[in-house]
């Protein structure tokens, strides 16, 4: 079989010569890989060129109803319109939309085309999130949503967001993000984690330790005891790591916050497979109500569903 070099020379190989297929029959090939396979094999030889700018590709790289996500869209569907599908499939890759009035934002996983979605603190559960002495609505010019939540002073500390796994790409390993950031003056978070679950609504959820504050999260990595707890608390916090030198299960699984490249924050509240067909309300949460201290300082963005890495 002959193949065409990067160049548009064709390279005997004994046989054919494959760009005497049809382009629709090697378009049909290059969608059953995956979006960034096609780019790849766009730039390998010439005769996929064309192929691999098919609308027939990209819209199987498209989500089966992003026609009715994009009929959702907050600026009307007319506001995303291109020329092509692969334009589309990029332009929702690199810009989430605002859908169902600015509460969630859509976009796409750039390497495999799986749905994405972030919920806004206005679309979550907050426990009095409309106290205000407790928490308080205010605008950032860094957040993607109109508004976030701000933490004043709590000592029952619970969010919580749902969305249908219907709304979510089959087959595939999703997980939630809290997303937040901390205000200069935080507090009630550096030594005391918090609890994350995942799970269907109404069965039991899977929990794990989850750490809010970067700084505290470092010496908990590193058993470090903070200067500023009193002698006795010092003492008795290095004696309890003595006697227990290796950590707990649900210590040693702990998620910790990330720095994400918008800025925020981000930490893990657990993970959850998606089937095929299924129809159920997913529920992720965030809680610390046993410390019993106070708690401020925290900025709540959302809670992003995304799939895993790898």
């Amino acid at each position: 079989m002959a193949v065409e070099d990067r160049y548009g020379s064709a390279v005997s190989g004994g046989g054919g010569e494959i760009y005497h297929l049809p382009e629709g029959c090697i378009a049909n090939v290059l969608s059953l890989t995956n979006p960034r396979d096609t780019c790849r094999l766009s730039v390998v030889a010439t005769i996929f060129r064309s192929a691999a700018e098919s609308d027939a590709v990209w819209d199987r790289f498209l989500p089966p109803d992003y026609r009715d996500i994009i009929c959702r869209s907050s600026d009307g569907p007319d506001s995303i319109v291109f020329s092509s599908k692969k334009e589309l499939y990029m332009y929702l890759c690199d810009h989430p939309f605002f859908i169902d009035g600015g509460t969630k934002s859509f976009s796409l996983e750039k390497r495999r085309g799986k749905k994405c979605y972030m919920l806004a603190a206005r679309s979550l559960s907050i426990v009095w999130a409309d106290t205000p002495r407790y928490w308080r609505w205010i605008s950032l010019p860094e957040s993607r949503f109109s508004e976030v939540a701000e933490l004043l002073d709590v000592c029952w500390f619970d969010i919580s967001g749902k969305i249908n796994t219907s709304m979510l790409s089959p087959d595939t390993d999703y997980a939630a993000y809290f997303v937040f950031t901390t205000k200069s003056r935080t507090y009630g978070f550096d030594h005391q984690s918090a609890e994350g679950a995942v799970g269907i609504s109404g069965n039991e959820r899977k929990t794990q330790t989850v750490f809010l504050d970067p700084e505290a999260a470092r010496r908990h990595m590193y058993q470090i005891v903070p200067m500023r707890l009193g002698l006795l608390n010092r003492m008795a916090d290095m004696l309890r790591r003595e006697a227990n030198p290796l950590p707990s299960e649900s210590e040693a699984q702990a998620r910790y916050p990330q720095q994400r490249s918008d800025g925020w924050i981000e930490v893990e509240l657990g993970q959850f497979f998606v089937k095929r067909g299924q129809d159920a309300e997913l529920e992720m949460s965030l809680t610390e109500v046993k410390g019993g201290n106070w708690k401020s300082g925290l900025v709540v963005e959302g809670i992003e569903i995304r799939p895993k890495e790898g």
